[in-house]
């Protein structure tokens, strides 16, 4: 950790690429063939691959709903800025700052700006583009470098309305008329885009419609494993019909272009509780793809089949571009397989009925926190025989100490022979050594899963409990919870069968200590199920222990 903590602020940072002109921007784009290729701006392949640069804004119309506001360069129509309104960087909590201010200890400046999802930062680079490709002998149509006109320089969804839309317009000297059309829902974080072609040059158009995102990887806090211990996947994605929900990470596309073919499916770039994905229409063939380009940015994105439009006739396109947290419900009704992005892992099949259960008890008690002790509950009563068994092993084994003790010094100079009258020992009281192992071996995958659920999913973020609990996302900020756990933790051991080995045993005693120190950096909700569970186990131990005591 000491390490990882060296390497962020002395470590060799990746070099941030300088603004250049505006004059050539060229990006990678599938050619007519279907193989990505760096195209030119007049949609033709050019013979020398010519230099690449980064994008450049230029002027911007700004939209705002109740949910988000962003930022639309004329150049292209491309996204380059998009908060999310009601996710603050850092929660503004005079709760905590009051607790702080009292024990003496000081309070650091907050960001309460919100989460930046698109970025127009050259060094944060992460932007949405849209555009088309124009087969050979047609009139190029507009790309993400053309520059689009549009009446009003800023849209707000008004109180009451339920939907906004904002229109660009491209026309060409030729006689192709496009027009590119967003349109934002009130609640909503999927935008939806309609793009369509008027064709009068006199000869017919053929070409295909794109939409990608374009990134440079995020470097900030890479590798740090200190908050909520393990890290989250930061990169591509896409699902498709045949191989489903598939990682497509940043080396992936420095190593091989992805290409792949399919009815439906979506591209995206995830990051920890936030994503972002274009939608192609889900009845129509698309074609997905990656690419690095130069300067470390990376492409992931879709093209459609080639299209059609005669002379003097229209024909519109469509996708859409979710962005904005990874909650479920919601992400199921874009696209098929898009809550996927929410990763637990290979523990998928046990985190979403865990994420189900959690989302009904929310429904009823209003706090994520209440929620989780809920689960809690209702895991330790689903695995309760099992638990039973367990600690009626450990109880027998506590009761059987005193004679294994008497066993190990009476024989403790022939160890075959203590093996063997230890092994009688336990059939003639049908004691298992084992028997308190295996519930717990079968209850991991469980404890597995609820972790993931709790560090990926987004509602937890900045969910408060109670008194100086106000952000279960995050570690216990006074590190009072895993205290108490790790005392939590001491008592429930004290209630099992000490080794008969003393250096084991010692070694035992260090385990609360041990854990109490790695639970200080995890999320304070995960810690709270740990505290439940082993409040739980404790009670329910105790009473087996003297009910097994009390017999003959």
């Amino acid at each position: 950790m000491l390490v990882q903590a060296w390497e962020i602020d002395y470590g060799p940072k990746a070099p941030v690429a300088q603004e250049a002109s505006t004059t050539i921007n060229v990006e990678s784009l599938p050619t007519t063939s279907g193989t990505p290729a760096e195209v030119g701006t007049n949609g033709e392949t050019p013979s020398t691959t010519p230099v690449i640069v980064l994008p450049v804004v230029g002027k911007t119309i700004k939209v705002k709903t109740d949910v988000i506001a962003l930022e639309i360069d004329v150049k292209g129509g491309s996204i380059v800025n998009l908060d999310l309104l009601n996710y603050p960087v850092e929660k503004a909590n005079t709760t905590v700052n009051k607790l702080r201010g009292l024990v003496g200890m000081s309070i650091s400046e907050i960001n309460t700006a919100p989460v930046r999802l698109f970025n127009s930062d050259q060094a944060k680079l992460f932007i949405a583009q849209s555009g088309f490709i124009t087969e050979k002998d047609s009139v190029s149509a507009p790309n993400h470098d053309s520059l689009f006109s549009s009446a009003q320089d800023s849209y707000t969804l008004a109180e009451g309305q339920d939907s906004l839309s904002v229109p660009l317009t491209w026309t060409d000297n030729n006689g192709l008329v496009v027009s590119k059309v967003f349109t934002f829902k009130r609640g909503s974080y999927a935008i939806a885009l309609d793009q369509s072609i008027q064709n009068n040059t006199g000869k017919a158009w053929a070409g295909r419609q794109y939409s990608q995102l374009l990134r440079i990887p995020n470097t900030e806090g890479k590798g740090n494993m200190l908050t909520g211990g393990m890290r989250a996947y930061d990169g591509g994605v896409v699902y498709t019909e045949k191989n489903k929900y598939q990682k497509v990470s940043f080396d992936d596309m420095s190593e091989e272009a992805l290409k792949v073919t399919t009815t439906g499916g979506w591209a995206a770039m995830i990051q920890h509780y936030f994503a972002s994905a274009w939608v192609p229409p889900a009845d129509q063939e698309n074609n997905l793809y990656s690419k690095e380009l130069k300067d470390g940015r990376y492409l992931i994105g879709s093209y459609s089949p080639a299209m059609t439009v005669q002379n003097n006739a229209a024909m519109q396109f469509s996708a859409q571009l979710f962005a904005g947290p990874k909650i479920q419900p919601m992400m199921e009704k874009v696209a098929t397989g898009l809550e996927l992005t929410v990763d637990y892992s290979v523990l998928t099949f046990v985190g979403k009925p865990i994420y189900w259960l959690l989302n009904k008890i929310h429904s009823f008690v209003g706090n994520w926190g209440f929620a989780i002790i809920g689960v809690t509950m209702c895991i330790k009563l689903l695995f309760f025989p099992l638990s039973q068994a367990s600690f009626k092993s450990m109880a027998k084994m506590r009761k059987i100490q005193p004679r294994l003790k008497e066993l190990q010094d009476r024989f403790k100079d022939d160890r075959p022979r203590f093996n063997t009258e230890m092994m009688a020992l336990y059939k003639t009281e049908k004691v298992n050594p084992l028997g308190g192992c295996l519930p717990i071996l079968i209850q991991i995958p469980v404890f597995m899963a609820l972790y993931w659920v709790l560090s990926e999913t987004v509602e937890f973020r900045q969910a408060p409990f109670l008194l100086w609990i106000q952000d279960l996302s995050i570690e216990d900020p006074f590190y009072l919870l895993p205290i108490v756990m790790g005392i939590s933790m001491k008592i429930q051991q004290g209630l099992n069968p000490a080794p008969i080995d003393p250096i084991q045993a010692k070694v035992m005693k260090m385990f609360p200590i041990v854990f109490t120190v790695f639970f200080l950096f995890f999320p304070a909700g995960l810690v709270l199920y740990w505290v439940i569970n082993n409040t739980l186990s404790i009670i329910q131990q105790t009473i087996i222990t003297k009910q097994i005591e009390k017999a003959p």
